[in-house]
């Protein structure tokens, strides 16, 4: 359908709202965008941008925008827990592909400044209590103000109050599984590469940013006491270093430099059952949560905001558009949230021999057939949703 003058309302200025926002509104979408927060911002971590997500941003025309702000990757590094490096990933491999490690700040800034040159109206301050389908759609703010559109977008993330409008109360549980987070500054001088140490029932992640200056420190450990769901909530360096003692000298150099850290509980989400009512549809995480161990939470929501606006764009109506949209996303969504609950065993083995088995059965892989082994993500790196389409010119690149 013409998307000219579609009065869209997008919930929440995370990754996936500001990115459909500019796929929107840089079709010729009316889009005014709330967020609760006085202020666009974002707490202080990392992520990964895989190649599948980066073809968005470069669609969009905000691929130089990224390239200035993040660490471009060149391997990914599994290692041992006690240390030793059991297998390493060329990403020199992904011919013409591009994976990037970017702090979360800095990217909300580059997808803040791209949906405002695009002409979204970004509005502070705007808590919305709920979002009734249509026709037509409505919000209703805190305030006790509403607000009609063509099309609602909920990408307010875990906690959406879309969601359960279209699907019923949330029925997530809780893995046994922990993870800590924290940016310190890059102690040892790491290079441009994601290393996993693997231990028993924990692993910790590390990953360069800001030039190198900087690393991304994720470490997940399994147990049974229970942690909330919330990035917010802080913990004690001590008890982050008490988990990993064991580690080796590098692991343990890195957690030495943590002065800060939050903690969050990893609960596994379904996958939503309903994506769309009434001209209202889900985005990114409020459609799909998912675990951290595929690190493709910013890639799916990327992916998400393109297929939405090119749906909702080559289609009849709104209602159409979201059909097409859930159809294309559904299955991918699943898989990929499917393989991200899968991944964390393998890194956690806690029986001596059978670790010590599969490590050296990784050690072979990497050295008999490299290619092979990354051979293993072509489904996920290489799905390009925009088909090589390009929705803008370049932004100049700079800091945000």
């Amino acid at each position: 359908m013409p998307v000219k003058g579609l009065r869209t309302l997008v919930v929440g200025a995370g990754i996936g709202g500001l990115s459909v926002a500019r796929a929107l509104a840089l079709r010729g979408a009316d889009v005014t965008l709330l967020e609760q927060a006085e202020a666009i911002t974002e707490v202080g971590a990392g992520l990964q941008i895989s190649p599948n997500g980066f073809a968005v941003l470069e669609a969009m025309g905000l691929g130089e925008r990224l390239r200035a702000v993040s660490v471009p990757a060149r391997a990914v590094s599994l290692r041992d827990y006690r240390g030793g490096e059991v297998l390493r990933l060329d990403l020199s491999r992904l011919e013409r592909q591009e994976y990037h490690f970017v702090h979360r700040a800095d990217l909300i800034d580059l997808l803040a400044e791209g949906a405002r040159e695009a002409g979204v109206r970004i509005r502070l301050l705007q808590k919305v209590s709920s979002v009734e389908p249509g026709p037509p759609a409505r919000v209703r703010m805190s305030s006790g103000a509403e607000l009609g559109a063509d099309l609602i977008v909920g990408a307010d993330g875990l906690h959406s109050v879309l969601r359960p409008v279209l699907n019923g109360p949330a029925e997530p549980f809780f893995t046994g599984q922990v993870a800590w987070r924290a940016v310190i500054p890059n102690v040892d001088g790491a290079g441009a590469e994601a290393r996993v140490h693997m231990g028993p029932y924990r692993h910790m992640v590390s990953y360069p940013l800001r030039d190198g200056r900087f690393l991304n420190l994720v470490a997940v450990q399994e147990r049974a006491a229970w942690a909330a769901e919330s990035w917010s909530q802080k913990d004690d360096p001590l008890a982050l270093r008490a988990a990993f003692a064991d580690f080796g000298p590098e692991a343990r150099r890195m957690l030495d430099a943590v002065t800060e850290v939050g903690l969050w509980g990893l609960f596994r989400h379904p996958v939503a059952r309903c994506w769309h009512a009434g001209g209202a549809g889900l985005l990114g995480d409020a459609a799909h949560p998912t675990l951290p161990f595929m690190a493709q939470g910013a890639s799916m929501a990327l992916e998400d905001a393109w297929v939405l606006a090119e749906s909702v764009a080559s289609s009849g109506s709104v209602a159409t558009g979201l059909d097409t949209y859930q159809l294309r996303r559904a299955t991918r969504a699943r898989k990929v949230v499917d393989a991200a609950s899968g991944n964390a065993w393998k890194y956690h083995l806690s029986f001596g021999p059978l670790r010590r088995a599969a490590h050296a059965m990784l050690r072979l892989g990497g050295a008999v057939a490299p290619e092979r082994m990354m051979a293993r993500y072509a489904w996920l790196y290489d799905h390009d949703v925009t088909g090589g389409a390009v929705l803008a010119q370049p932004l100049e690149s700079g800091t945000p």
